[in-house]
């Protein structure tokens, strides 16, 4: 009797899965499983959520994992619950406190000036349990390691820091809020400056995000939907013309591009998508004076 053929390995088509990440697994924990529905280790996802935190995670699988570090430079959307009257070591509900006031004195007009000082341009400490890296090291990981860690403070924007509701309870003070900020704001540290300008301390209860650049939660799938239903959220194409602008260039163009030589220059600001006739994303890019660059090239000649 012949031997039984091997089984084949199913290609997997690259593209994104946004996944509404539960409470308490790490965005690594997600990436794990992901791999082990979708059969690839070709996975990896784009802006960390803390393991506290729900909502948008994009994840890219095979070739889209190209497009995640671009990703990660867009905007993003939180609903958020700070708790006023402590403030704790990692500046949420996972650390351990590290004084408390009494919060029923604090007005919802000293909240919303408070807020309005956050809101715009701002320069914001990152929590000392970042993902920031120091000399070559996350931050996280040299204080759980027993050291101090002073990071310094660094650009970012608070497009909108909305005050949705309050409730107050046994002198502490509890905020639901809307934030749209640029990628690398940390919510916990608007909960913990917020809490120290008002004279009570603060630290941030709960974290939801509902968007990640042009993907919200209209288009999340659950863990448990994908281990039934394996499949992509958005194919490869789709997803660059979602979150990129794009330019159509002709097949003469694009064989150019594929062979590292540089095009015309689109006249569009920023990282941009590049398509051929076929409609297929072949690359993104960016313009250098009378040129454009490719930055990623996503197929092959």
């Amino acid at each position: 009797m012949p031997p039984a053929a091997a089984k084949q390995r199913v290609a997997v088509p690259p593209g994104l899965v946004v996944v509404d990440k539960p409470d308490g697994m790490t965005s690594h924990d997600v990436v794990a499983k992901v791999r082990r529905i979708m059969g690839t280790r070709k996975v990896g996802h784009a802006g960390t959520l803390d393991p506290m935190a729900t909502g948008v995670l994009v994840l890219g699988i095979e070739r889209a994992t190209k497009l995640l570090g671009h990703l990660a430079l867009d905007t993003k959307a939180y609903l958020a619950t700070i708790r006023l009257g402590s403030a704790t070591t990692t500046d949420d509900a996972q650390g351990e406190t590290l004084s408390t006031s009494d919060a029923s004195g604090v007005t919802d007009d000293a909240v919303r000036a408070g807020i309005a000082k956050l809101t715009g341009h701002i320069q914001q400490v990152p929590s000392a349990v970042s993902a920031v890296k120091v000399d070559g090291k996350r931050a996280y990981a040299r204080v759980r390691a027993g050291e101090r860690v002073e990071l310094p403070a660094r650009p970012v924007e608070v497009m909108r820091f909305d005050l949705l509701s309050t409730r107050r309870d046994d002198g502490g003070l509890e905020l639901d809020v809307m934030v749209e900020c640029s990628s690398g704001t940390y919510v916990r540290a608007l909960a913990r400056d917020l809490g120290a300008d008002l004279g009570v301390g603060g630290h941030l209860a709960a974290l939801r995000r509902t968007r990640v650049g042009p993907f919200d939660l209209r288009v999340v799938t659950t863990l448990e939907k994908l281990a039934e239903n394996p499949g992509l959220s958005m194919p490869l194409d789709d997803a660059v013309a979602a979150a990129f602008p794009r330019h159509d260039v002709p097949y003469r163009q694009a064989k150019s591009l594929l062979m590292g030589q540089r095009l015309p220059a689109a006249g569009i600001d920023g990282t941009y998508g590049v398509f051929d006739p076929e409609g297929r994303a072949i690359a993104l890019a960016v313009d250098e004076g009378p040129a454009s660059r490719s930055v990623v090239v996503l197929i092959t000649a």
